[in-house]
C-alpha cells in the first residue's frame, strides 16, 4: 500500500457519510501506483501528476470518478456517465461496503486500465460546444449588450454551456427572461452559476 496523505485522512474523518466505504475504496486505490492528495475538496489520485480518479460521495451513493473514464473499456457495464453533457469522466457508484467488496477485483481492473491510459498519454477528444444556439431571450440580451457578450465569451466553455442549458431548459419565455436577468451580474463578473 502507498503512503497515506494526512489530508485524505482528514477528509474521511470529517465526511458526513460513507466513512467505511471511503476507507475501503482508498485501500483498493492505494494498492496501485497512484499517489493521493486532496483536490476540489475530495481525494484525488494521480500518476506522474496526471489526475486519474477521484473518490467522492453524494446523498445516495459514493463513487470513484475516472477522469478519462470515456476511454476505459467497460466489459462489466459498471461505468456511469453522470449527465449527457459530461464528455470525459465516468463513475462507478456504490451504496455499501458489501457492494465494494463484491466488486473489488473489477474496481482494481478499471483502476489499472485508467493508469495505463495515463501512462500512454491518451487524451479525450472533446466535442466542440455549439454555443451559437441560444434561446431567443438570451440572444437578445447578448445582441443588446456588447459588454455582456464579451464577458460571456470569456467564460470557460463549461460555464457557457451550463448557462445556456439552464436558460434554454425553461419552457416558458417569462421564466427564461427571469433566469437570464438573474444571472447577468454573475456573467459580467466572470463567474459561473455556482461560483
Amino acid at each position: 500500500m502507498r503512503e497515506l496523505n494526512p489530508k485524505v485522512d482528514e477528509f474521511i474523518i470529517n465526511a458526513k457519510k460513507w466513512h467505511k466505504e471511503y476507507q475501503l475504496l482508498r485501500q483498493i486505490v492505494l494498492d496501485t501506483e497512484l499517489t493521493e492528495e486532496v483536490k476540489w475538496g475530495v481525494p484525488c489520485y494521480s500518476y506522474n501528476n496526471g489526475n486519474v480518479l477521484l473518490i467522492h460521495g453524494f446523498k445516495d451513493y459514493c463513487a470513484i470518478l475516472f477522469v478519462k473514464g470515456s476511454l476505459l473499456k467497460d466489459p462489466k457495464n459498471l461505468l456511469i456517465q453522470q449527465t449527457e453533457y459530461v464528455q470525459a469522466a465516468r463513475q462507478i457508484r456504490f451504496k455499501s461496503v458489501d457492494e465494494i467488496n463484491q466488486l473489488a477485483p473489477s474496481i482494481k481492473e478499471y483502476i489499472l486500465q485508467a493508469i495505463e491510459i495515463e501512462k500512454a498519454g491518451l487524451k479525450v477528444a472533446f466535442k466542440t460546444v455549439k454555443e451559437t444556439e441560444f434561446c431567443e431571450e438570451f440572444q437578445t440580451k447578448l445582441d443588446e449588450s456588447p459588454e455582456l457578450k464579451t464577458a460571456f465569451e470569456k467564460l470557460t466553455p463549461g460555464r457557457r454551456k451550463a448557462y445556456n442549458y439552464y436558460f434554454s431548459s425553461a419552457k416558458q419565455s417569462l421564466t427564461r427572461i427571469s433566469r437570464v436577468e438573474k444571472y447577468i451580474p454573475k456573467i459580467l463578473e466572470g463567474k459561473g452559476m455556482d461560483d
